[in-house]
């Protein structure tokens, strides 16, 4: 028994899921053991690893990182401590027991923190290993299936034969529908397509993504397709280049051939004989949403590049929180954060299936991968692959639900608010968590769920979502720029909008309606939204519009905010707007695209929401051909009375209450105001929040070079 100890260097191994907790400590999540709890983790090899790993080069295997492998290729583990913070200063790798005949052997991956051996024979490898970390001794362990591929059966009319896929599968649900649709798949007909359609430049590289088990990159007899069309005689160069006649030709020459040329259930659930020979033991063939059984073809820069952007996407980086581990059998809430936060969670949910979260971990964690969003089966009448969901289903609490995005219904499943700020607003503000929560892009892009004021104008929007068809997609999916700088950071499967350490903006998707436009700060706002005497760019002023409603929200004129102090005031008269305007502050500030989204309406949100909480309300937007101070009413009054002002042009304005003796009793208004009408109340209250007396009481208006008085009567 051959054992292997290294000494571990956290120099930025283990992204995935290092980075995963490292995100946890971040938010300071309630997530505490008492030793350290160590996972094996199958590490995937992608040719753009391959290239950039001078370790694995030696070995020239790419391996998808499933627990069943084909025979005669390498496969590669690391250890993982994600039960507590502490680090892994050494590790044992044994075998507990092998197939007969196997003489695997354990080694170490110079560079990388990972142990691989060969799998020289088809059967079961239980493997160990032994940790210690600065918190304690932990052992663990793994099985792995070392196997041969058997082939479809079935594809393109030809009848499946034992041992093919299809052979036990056929005509049993639910594998008969998912046949169906995925034989007119792009994977399925992607080879068939290839020899047929394509340029010249088609070759056996593309091969070995584009069949069952073509041997990637190390040769191995483990029944793939090259094997097999080496045994049978087909030989790509006497059919190069591709032309009408030759899948006819191979389907009618070699038929037991056709079964293994196309992108069949192996090449994503693992080769298949231990699971045959085992009587269908589905321990031997894996359903997996890790990334690496797609990023295995998917990843390969310049030509295949989704593998590299997705790694700078933050859907390969989900953040994870102790809250998913609900005791609940199975039966998710619309609480539970597993639908968005984890991979499996989502695509149960597009199978109207729950996700069995008691005791879970961070350890069963998978990120937001190809396979989450894209059926690899087939189409479901989206486009693309992409997975539809139950009827009228939903994944949040109780926010809006939206339908009419195109290709971003996926997007939108996650990417709005969990709550509906009609129902959720009233209740009491227990905690940090209250609010509408994270990423309620889809909100802000429909212009949906920010809180509305008594008596307030309707929120503006802009046309986006009248006329990109495809949401999300359209923009954010755009062709990217192919500097080196910023290749595969922007756009594409990357979904970012903005390469910070460049500062690049991908403006490509707004060129059809913003010509010219290069960066966001090119977008210039229409008005000086936020006060400051400059007219600038729209996120600029959604920037301090965002600061005006944190100085405005206790506690009051610092710039911050407290929801114990708005839960404190919970008997003021303001309370409510308050509340409204703490979630709209929430929802704009999760959004996080500054006003990009919904220009008009983020800007009307965070006004609306200042002028809600500091007690002036827009009456309508209508630029006012005058400036104007109305009489107040009622007049007389007890105690309350309402003013109403216009502003002509943008404005300082000063509205003051003065008694009988010119002494100032109240400021009402000190702000500088955009063009509109407007209102205030006077609740008989003087500066230091005191009753005042009854009595005769000037008002005052200067708004610019306009200067008005009038005079109003208090009787109690």
């Amino acid at each position: 028994m051959k054992t292997l100890k290294y000494s571990i260097n956290n120099g930025g191994n283990a992204m995935k899921r290092n980075g995963t907790l490292l995100l946890l400590l971040i938010l300071g999540v309630s997530f505490v053991f008492g030793a350290p709890r160590i996972k094996i983790i199958p590490s995937y090899v992608t040719t753009y690893t391959l290239s950039q790993t001078p370790g694995l080069q030696p070995d020239s295997t790419l391996y998808s990182g499933l627990r069943t492998a084909p025979r005669g290729t390498y496969v590669y583990f690391r250890a993982w401590n994600f039960g507590d913070t502490g680090t892994i200063s050494s590790a044992t790798w044994t075998f507990i027991s092998k197939p007969t005949g196997s003489n695997a052997t354990f080694s170490l991956v110079t560079g990388l923190n990972w142990a691989k051996f060969k799998i020289d024979s088809s059967g079961t490898y239980v493997i160990n290993v032994s940790c210690v970390t600065s918190t304690g001794t932990k052992d663990t362990t793994e099985t792995i299936y070392g196997a041969t591929y058997v082939g479809v059966g079935g594809f393109d009319g030809l009848p499946a034969a034992y041992p093919n896929c299809m052979t036990c599968h056929q005509g049993s649900e639910p594998f008969q529908t998912i046949f169906n649709k995925w034989k007119i798949s792009g994977h399925a007909l992607r080879f068939k397509t290839a020899i047929t359609a394509t340029g010249s430049t088609y070759s056996t590289s593309c091969m070995k993504c584009h069949t069952v088990g073509y041997d990637q990159n190390i040769v191995s007899d483990n029944g793939g397709f090259d094997d097999r069309a080496r045994q049978l005689g087909w030989i790509w160069a006497n059919y190069n280049p591709p032309k009408a006649s030759n899948w006819d030709s191979l389907r009618n020459r070699f038929p037991t051939l056709v079964q293994f040329a196309t992108i069949g259930c192996e090449n994503c659930h693992g080769p298949g004989s231990e699971h045959v020979l085992g009587g269908g033991d589905t321990n031997k063939i894996q359903r997996s949403v890790d990334e690496g059984v797609c990023l295995k073809c998917h990843d390969a820069p310049e030509y295949h590049p989704i593998g590299r952007q997705w790694s700078y996407s933050m859907h390969s980086r989900v953040v994870y929180t102790s809250s998913f581990a609900q005791q609940n059998n199975g039966t998710n809430d619309l609480g539970n954060c597993i639908r968005c936060h984890d991979g499996n969670g989502y695509v149960n949910f597009t199978k109207g299936k729950g996700t069995y979260t008691n005791n879970y971990s961070v350890g069963k964690q998978e990120m937001i991968s190809c396979s989450v969003c894209h059926d690899p089966h087939g189409d479901n009448g989206i486009g693309n692959q992409l997975r539809s969901r139950p009827v009228n289903s939903d994944t949040l609490g109780n926010g809006f639900h939206y339908t009419n995005v195109g290709k971003s219904i996926v997007c939108f499943d996650c990417h709005k608010a969990r709550r509906n700020n009609l129902t959720y607003v009233p209740t009491r503000i227990g905690s940090s968590t209250w609010g509408p929560h994270h990423n309620g892009q889809g909100d802000i892009y429909q212009a949906q769920n920010a809180a509305t004021f008594v008596g307030f104008p309707a929120y503006r929007t802009t046309l986006h979502k009248e006329f990109l068809s495809d949401a999300c997609v359209t923009c954010h999916m755009s062709p990217i720029d192919t500097s080196s700088t910023n290749r595969n950071k922007v756009g594409g499967h990357s979904w970012n909008m903005t390469n910070d350490t460049t500062g690049y903006d991908n403006t490509t998707g707004c060129a059809t309606c913003h010509a010219g436009k290069t960066h966001f700060s090119q977008f210039m706002a229409d008005q000086d939204y936020d006060g400051n005497g400059l007219i600038q760019a729209w996120q600029t002023e959604v920037t301090g519009l965002k600061t005006k409603l944190r100085i405005a929200l206790p506690p009051v004129g610092v710039d911050s905010i407290s929801w114990q102090l708005i839960q404190l005031d919970s008997n003021s008269t303001f309370y409510l707007n308050r509340k409204k305007a703490y979630w709209n502050y929430q929802l704009v500030d999760g959004d996080k695209s500054l006003g990009l989204h919904n220009a008009k309406y983020t800007v009307d949100v965070l006004r609306y929401s200042v002028s809600a909480v500091i007690g002036i309300i827009p009456i309508s937007n209508e630029v006012p051909m005058k400036f104007e101070l109305s009489q107040n009413y009622p007049n007389p009054f007890n105690p309350t009375t309402y003013i109403n002002f216009a502003v002509a042009q943008q404005s300082d304005v000063t509205i003051k209450i003065y008694d009988i003796m010119g002494r100032e009793v109240k400021t009402l208004v000190n702000e500088k105001m955009l063009p509109g009408k407007y209102k205030v109340d006077w609740q008989s209250d003087n500066n230091d929040g005191k009753i005042v007396s009854s009595g005769v009481y000037f008002y005052r208006i200067i708004a610019g070079n306009f200067n008005d008085v009038k005079k109003m009567i208090l009787v109690r």
